[in-house]
């Protein structure tokens, strides 16, 4: 592997510093380029350019003062910066004449390939048996290599009709399916995303049935990448990382579901409850108001906002909300929420 040379010039022209320097050069030179680099001071549009040129500033001024510091006296003369341009720049025509060797290598086996191997990289446009292939009705299984066809008759037709069944290897073992039911895979092209979340959806479906809810919101997250706005798929996922314990994610789940579908109180529901779930009541009573202005006919959000607010010590905003759900038809729990609101002291609510 070729030795990388330190090209102490270009770190020079990089922080507008001439040679000799010591260490307490290069750090003035530091400061004075990050003033004028700083994403802070770049103008709309690029703090990107600004912030990666002053990562390329420090990445420099690490190493020159490293050098300034194993030199002799603390100084870096002109002579080791000349000396080191020179050999930086024999290192860059050694590197690009191995590139332009490999490029030429390259290009001669491809036009071998062309002449006497012209179909090694073509899938066959017609086959008995396709090799890769998915059951529709069990997605989960993934991607199995198919071994074998066969024929039997169906003996409620009388022999009438023929069945056709394949013999298909997975990863967790041979399955005999009907031939029907398997979508053959072209690793050509990737597979539509509306595919990608059906597949999903409906494997997490069965895992939630199962009460493998850790399972579901995996196979959710692949749903989720294959379309990130499909509002059924981050409600699912929020719900079965919730059914699994994970709070953190459940909360990223149904903030993810609210920034898609923020116009409805579901997701704002769902959020105040895993937030009170996790002693965020703070942010589970914001979530709770978002829910109830969008649901102002939901008795159980007023109530569930009056709740909160009670916890968070707001007499008078827990006894508006409370008084909004009995309006509504709310039960007796309201009830005896406003009553605790109401035994709660003006100035401890203050």
């Amino acid at each position: 592997m070729p030795v990388t040379v330190l090209d102490i010039e270009q770190h020079l022209l990089l922080l507008e510093l001439e040679a000799p320097f010591d260490k307490r050069d290069v750090q003035l030179a530091r400061r004075r380029m990050a003033k004028r680099w700083h994403p802070d001071v770049a103008p709309a549009g690029r703090q990107f350019e600004h912030e990666r040129h002053l990562k390329a500033i420090n990445e420099a001024a690490d190493q020159l003062e490293r050098l300034a510091e194993g030199s002799r006296g603390g100084s870096v003369s002109r002579n080791a910066v000349k000396v080191s341009a020179a050999a930086a720049r024999r290192e860059r025509e050694e590197a690009g004449r191995r590139a332009y060797e490999a490029e030429q290598r390259a290009r001669a086996q491809a036009k071998e390939r062309a002449v006497h191997d012209p179909f090694a990289s073509r899938v066959p446009d017609h086959s008995v048996v396709h090799r890769y292939a998915r059951c529709v009705s069990y997605p989960e299984w993934g991607v199995g290599t198919v071994t074998g066809i066969y024929f039997t008759d169906n003996p409620d037709r009388d022999g009438e009709e023929v069945l056709q069944w394949a013999r298909v290897r997975f990863s967790h073992g041979v399955r005999t399916v009907p031939a029907g039911s398997l979508r053959f895979v072209d690793f050509s092209k990737p597979d539509p995303a509306e595919e990608r979340v059906e597949r999903f959806m409906l494997a997490a479906q069965r895992a939630m049935a199962e009460g493998d809810f850790t399972t579901a919101a995996q196979r959710l997250i692949y749903a989720r990448d294959a379309e990130p706005r499909n509002v059924a798929v981050l409600r699912l996922m929020t719900l079965a990382f919730w059914q699994a314990g994970k709070l953190d994610e459940a909360a990223r789940a149904v903030r993810d579901w609210a920034r898609v579908d923020g116009n409805r109180p579901a997701a704002h529901r769902f959020a105040a409850r895993i937030y009170e779930d996790m002693g965020a009541v703070d942010l589970a009573e914001e979530a709770a108001e978002r829910a109830a202005r969008r649901g102002p006919s939901d008795a159980g959000a007023w109530e569930r906002l009056g709740r909160l607010r009670l916890r968070l010590m707001d007499r008078e905003g827990a006894l508006g909300a409370l008084r909004r759900a009995l309006a509504l038809g709310a039960g007796d729990e309201a009830r005896e929420l406003v009553a605790q609101a109401l035994a709660l002291e003006p100035s401890v609510a203050g």
